[in-house]
């Protein structure tokens, strides 16, 4: 594996990925054309918040399957570029939480203080103790606004200070939450201390408006360390200089930096350099977390933090892996059964792993079904099975089975259909359970031949022989039949005269079908 690291970590970042066996390349300020031609042999790319990690440069690695942000949010990369590639997408959310959460906290405590201004104040030998009376945070309302990771931190720390905490997050339940969770308008009218933490999207651009700043609390006091699109800067300069809003503080600007000035050089405003996550704890967590996530991925395939595919918790992994294999040999055993482009793939998930992670076990079988036909991964299947005009229908099912965890996967073509399940049975792992309606226990690896035939004596003798007179090596032949007929897959080792041991078998009386299949 090849690891670039396009801007500055820790240096125990790069050594947890070489000590994986891997070569990294850890030169920063890297010119984009530099930088692209740097990629041509990466399986991995890892940038902070300076490199911008646009489609152009995703174009440029080839070989690219996972880009790390070291840090919370993925503004400066394109993630529908990577996923249209299939290239996972991760950051490190959560690692830097107490970083930024102190800061929020001190900037809470400046503005109530005004420890900036009573600094700058004594800086010019002016001694003028009545003119910075302050307010305890003791007793005050305040109002979190995104109670994820970093919302949560800030309010344990506001509860050190006896503020009293609500709440605003229309993605968190109830019942996950230990402080009121709240409409947005009531906690705008009730705060006194109102703090953002909630990502920059269409839908949060401009969140504080003028209408907002209207609805709160007079003598309301705001802060910002999540993202500058988030605060109508305007509007927030209005609501200070009519003495509505008693101060803000701001951490995060748009554009950064900021080019205008008008609101950053209002005295009731505090405003530092997006140095939230600037803490030498807060810098080393978060490169040794974004290492470990590549690591984990590339070596084990354990997903956490992908901002454009489900994670999987760690324990869980070992788990899953199995079936995940399964789901993307039933897929590209289904498609070769079926060489007819696809128009409909139903999945049937039965099991309480299976039914957990459908998602994932769905995008599993997606990508080898389209593995023949496009650049595809488990990342990037159900965007091309839908630019291919695929249907995919899937369903839930607690049907008793004799194995606890069951795939069902059926591919329609015009009017014809085939229909593959597959179990996992350790530890020789994933095995084919049916094929076309009828059971059957089959591996699912190597090269297989794939037939039916009608049931009546001789014809596992007339195979076997067809495929000896062309010196083709059998390593397993498994069988099964129902009313309709019987079905075989059997194992071969692969030979040049294979194709047309195929042919000939296709030519014996009983045989209705054979298929060869790769996976």
């Amino acid at each position: 594996m090849h690891i670039v690291i396009a801007d500055s970590l820790p240096a125990t970042a790069a050594e947890a990925l070489r000590a994986a066996g891997w070569s990294v390349d850890t030169k920063s300020g890297r010119k984009a054309e530099e930088l692209a031609r740097d990629l041509a042999n990466a399986d991995a790319l890892i940038v902070r918040s300076a490199t911008q990690v646009t489609a152009e440069l995703i174009a440029a690695a080839p070989k690219l399957r996972v880009i790390a942000r070291a840090g919370t949010g993925v503004d400066n990369v394109d993630v529908p570029a990577a996923t249209a590639r299939g290239i996972l997408v991760m950051n490190a959310a959560g690692a830097n939480s107490i970083s930024v959460a102190e800061l929020a906290l001190a900037l809470m405590l400046a503005m109530a203080r005004q420890i900036a201004a009573a600094d700058a104040s004594m800086k010019q030998g002016v001694w003028d103790k009545k003119r910075f009376m302050g307010t305890e945070l003791r007793g005050k309302v305040l109002g979190v606004v995104g109670f994820g990771r970093i919302g949560r931190e800030v309010a344990a720390r506001a509860r050190a200070f006896g503020m009293e905490t609500i709440a605003y997050d229309p993605f968190i339940a109830t019942r996950a939450a230990d402080v009121p969770l709240v409409e947005l308008d009531d906690l705008l009218k009730r705060a006194d201390f109102i703090s953002l933490h909630v990502p920059a999207l269409p839908e949060t651009r401009h969140l504080v408006n003028a209408a907002r700043l209207a609805m709160m609390k007079k003598g309301v006091r705001i802060v910002n360390t999540a993202r500058g699109e988030l605060i109508d800067d305007a509007a927030l300069a209005a609501a200070i200089q009519s003495g509505h809003v008693a101060g803000a503080a701001l951490d995060v600007f748009d554009p950064e930096p900021p080019t205008d000035n008008r609101l950053t050089s209002l005295p009731q405003v505090i405003a530092t350099p997006h140095i939230a996550a600037s803490t030498v704890e807060g810098q080393e967590l978060v490169g040794n977390e974004t290492a470990l996530q590549v690591r984990d991925y590339l070596k084990d395939g354990i997903i956490r933090n992908a901002v454009n595919f489900p994670s999987v918790p760690p324990d869980d992994v070992p788990k899953l892996r199995p079936y995940l294999e399964l789901a993307t040999k039933l897929g590209a055993l289904v498609a070769q059964l079926q060489p007819d482009p696809a128009e409909e793939i139903g999945i049937r998930y039965y099991g309480p792993l299976m039914t957990e992670y459908d998602n994932v076990i769905g995008s599993a079988v997606l990508a080898g079904a389209l593995s023949k036909v496009a650049i595809v991964t488990a990342v990037n299947s159900r965007a091309v099975a839908s630019e291919r005009g695929i249907e995919v229908i899937e369903s839930r099912s607690t049907r008793p089975r004799d194995y606890m965890h069951v795939i069902s996967v059926r591919l329609r073509s015009g009017s014809r259909q085939r229909w593959v399940e597959g179990i996992v049975i350790e530890p020789t792992g994933p095995r084919l359970a049916g094929l076309d309606g009828v059971p059957i226990e089959a591996p699912l690896a190597g090269t297989l031949i794939v037939m039916a035939n009608e049931d009546r004596p001789g014809v596992i003798g007339a195979v076997g022989t067809t495929l000896g007179k062309h010196g083709v090596n059998i390593a397993s032949f498994a069988l099964g039949r129902d009313g309709s007929g019987a079905v075989g897959v059997i194992a071969v080792d692969e030979s040049a005269a294979l194709a047309a041991a195929v042919k000939d078998l296709r030519g014996l009386p009983a045989v209705k079908e054979a298929v060869t299949v790769s996976l």
